[in-house]
């Protein structure tokens, strides 16, 4: 008797339990119809009861309550109602991060809640830098909202100002943030520079593929505003008049400190104050603790400032050869093509150029280079006067590529391709010498070809 009343007792909570299921999904599938057609005055309290009763019915009751929240606080007048939003959409993210925590990356969930606190100014300073500092130190490669960094670097200056933070430690977070920014740029310049190969070849572009170009400029245009932001926000305080006096004034003490040489030669080179001997004891302590790829390619910017190219160009060598971070191999390719450039070793140059652009596509100064030095061999390159003004199509492709990976010089670059396309064939000509869809080798140092435009 007393078996058949257990069975009897636990066959019927199953049931109940999957009542409950039922019922769940029921509900959630009534709240997406509202929150979907944005009936939030409906779907608000049908998502309030989903998180009492069934926290865990699926992670779009929280995905679409973000949206929804953020629509509502959007349409909001009133500042007190609208705070009050803001903390609902923080618990919501909290709710996620508890219940789906493998589907709720750290380093998204945290900054997102920093940047809502610091927008509806909900906590103190502190209390949003900590949260945003905890993205960034759990979860690095999820914290990719460029706002959210802008804010961290605002907030991390705004405590060194009031005395909480050390003023290196500010300088090594902005070398940090812009390292991921530049990641983030990399990561579009790829999808860019994929799609613009298939329109250079004056391929046509499916629907997808036109929108995912669209969407890379509208993104590398956001992270170039970033960049520019966390600059502003550094300031004079990363100018050589100030580096100078604090670095000399701590030099003695810290000589013997890795990580503080580190950023010191760091925020040096980045400012352009190589030439003040300070940076030669910097570098050189600093490579006398810890030979590096980095500290080669200080020397080499020293030796470069003392007229050394020689020296400078086997420095930048052996820091590319060293380098582990694709961003710095990039910088210490530019460096060896730029040697190479002002020798007029034009193929070496354009190599280096390129290996530069492997490792950091969105280096669009790289692509402008390359075409300012196609554009001057114009006439040195092919037989006829068509061939050598077509030299001006392949210039402007490659100062095209830089306008499309780079935001922050596109307006210089387009105005560089453009004076490129004036210089080559016009239509008259390609009609006269019956040459549309024609393609064109070049038998000169840059090889290559390109395909006359149609008419």
């Amino acid at each position: 008797m007393k078996t058949k009343l257990l069975t009897l007792l636990l066959v019927s909570t199953f049931g109940l339990t999957l009542l409950k299921a039922q019922d769940c999904k029921v509900d959630l599938s009534l709240y997406n119809d509202s929150a979907k057609a944005k009936i939030y005055q409906d779907a608000l309290p049908r998502y309030e009861k989903l998180i009492e009763s069934c926290p865990k019915v699926g992670i779009a009751l929280y995905q679409r309550a973000d949206k929804m929240f953020k629509d509502m606080i959007k349409a909001e007048k009133d500042e007190a109602r609208k705070t009050e939003l803001a903390e609902m959409k923080i618990k919501n993210l909290k709710l996620r991060l508890e219940h789906f925590p493998q589907k709720s990356p750290i380093g998204m969930i945290y900054s997102e809640i920093g940047e809502d606190m610091y927008n509806y100014n909900i906590g103190t300073s502190d209390d949003q830098f900590e949260y945003l500092d905890d993205a960034w130190q759990q979860d690095a490669a999820n914290f990719k909202s460029p706002k959210g960094l802008y804010i961290y670097f605002l907030l991390l200056n705004k405590l060194e100002d009031e005395g909480k933070k050390e003023i290196n430690e500010l300088f090594k977070k902005y070398d940090e943030l812009i390292a991921q920014i530049e990641g983030m740029e990399n990561e579009q310049a790829i999808v860019a520079k994929t799609i613009l190969a298939k329109k250079e070849d004056q391929q046509e572009l499916s629907k997808k593929e036109a929108r995912d170009l669209k969407n890379s400029g509208i993104y590398l245009k956001n992270y170039a505003k970033i960049k520019k932001g966390i600059s502003g926000v550094l300031g004079q305080k990363a100018d050589c008049d100030n580096l100078i006096p604090l670095y000399t004034k701590d030099f003695e003490a810290k000589k013997t400190d890795n990580e503080w040489l580190r950023v010191a030669a760091s925020r040096m080179n980045a400012k352009d104050c190589t030439s003040d001997p300070l940076f030669f004891n910097l570098v050189e302590a600093l490579h006398n603790l810890e030979p590096s790829a980095k500290t080669a390619f200080y020397l080499g910017r020293l030796a470069m400032a003392n007229g050394d190219n020689n020296t400078g160009l086997d420095y930048f060598k052996n820091a590319a050869e060293l380098e582990e971070n694709p961003l710095d191999k990039a910088k210490a390719y530019f460096s060896i093509a730029e040697i190479y450039k002002k020798r007029g070793s034009l193929t070496n140059a354009k190599n280096y150029y390129n290996k530069a652009l492997e490792f950091k596509p969105s280096m669009g100064i790289a692509y402008l280079r390359i075409a300012s030095m196609i554009a001057s061999s114009a006439n040195d390159c092919g037989e006829t006067t068509f061939d050598k003004q077509a030299v001006y199509w392949k210039a402007e492709k490659y100062a095209r590529r830089a306008a499309s990976v780079d935001a922050s010089l596109k307006k210089n670059a387009l105005e560089t391709a453009e004076s490129y396309k004036q210089r080559a064939p016009s239509k008259a000509d390609i009609f006269q010498y019956n040459m549309q869809g024609q393609t064109i080798n070049f038998p000169c140092w840059f090889g290559g070809s390109v395909k006359v435009p149609n008419l």
